[in-house]
């Protein structure tokens, strides 16, 4: 079995697919301050409650499949792949790595590997053009043209960061759960504040998609919105404009990347 590894700024996800399903999935804090035994440690106790892999660390693991959006928890994972997993394949998404997708950007050194990983991925499951929006720690825009290259994008604070900001610089305000309010028209300040999160990322959304649809495809109808993201269920039903929901996106993603890179190398 593959296990994938999504590093994120504020979780990790992990996946663990037998061949194309994704039979187990984990998600856990990201500390950057965890050293490589810790992880490994973290990484034997999650696997060993399923029944399909071993109690020893790598049993049942035929190949691993990395991407962080963190330096050190990268540089860690690289040493545990190394110490406790040396016999088994694992690939870390960096540059030189083959994707499968051209990246038209700037400086394509620049773009955050989550983000080609699910570029991939949307390419595979629903083809171009079409836009992946990631709600995560910030809530990404990316955008895949219908050649299949990754065409940029657009970052916005987050859902979580935003409400963090708020509670911090507002003097009568304070952080509130994140759930949808009885009306739009809040009738106290907690409803106030969950109905401007909620509804204000909603419109958003629907404004940046609509802008970036246009500028994508000639037929901005052509366009396939794909939401991804541990928040993105809070603005399914809100949004206007998104048309896939794919929780597993980007561990998808990287089982291509794996694929592409060891199993058909």
């Amino acid at each position: 079995m593959l296990l994938t590894i999504d590093v994120g700024n504020t979780h990790t996800v992990l996946g663990l697919f037998d061949g194309e399903e994704i039979v187990e999935h984990w998600r856990i804090s990201t500390d950057a301050r965890r050293t490589a035994d810790e992880l490994a440690v973290l990484l034997q106790g999650l696997m060993g409650m399923h029944p399909l892999l071993g109690d020893e660390l790598g049993d049942g693991i035929d190949g691993i499949a990395i991407c962080s959006t963190v330096p050190s928890v990268l540089h860690e994972l690289r040493e545990v792949t190394r110490r406790y997993y040396g016999d088994i394949p694992a690939v870390l998404v960096e540059p030189g790595v083959k994707t499968g997708v051209p990246i038209l950007t700037d400086n394509p050194k620049e773009v955050g590997a989550d983000r080609i990983i699910n570029a991939v991925a949307a390419v595979e499951l629903y083809g171009g053009p079409c836009i992946v929006v990631d709600f995560g720690t910030a809530t990404t825009y990316d955008a895949v043209s219908a050649r299949g290259e990754y065409a940029g994008g657009a970052i916005a604070p987050g859902i979580e960061i935003s409400v963090e900001a708020l509670g911090l610089r507002g003097a009568q305000l304070r952080k509130v759960e994140l759930a949808r309010p009885r009306h739009v028209i809040g009738k106290n300040t907690v409803e106030s504040m969950q109905s401007g999160i909620l509804y204000g990322f909603a419109g958003q959304v629907d404004g940046m998609v609509e802008r970036m649809s246009r500028e994508l495809a000639d037929d901005p109808d052509d366009v396939t919105v794909i939401a991804t993201g541990g928040l993105a269920p809070m603005v399914l039903r809100e949004s206007t404009v998104i048309d896939e929901h794919e929780p597993w996106l980007t561990l998808v993603g990287l089982r291509l990347v794996y694929e592409r890179n060891v199993s058909r190398s």
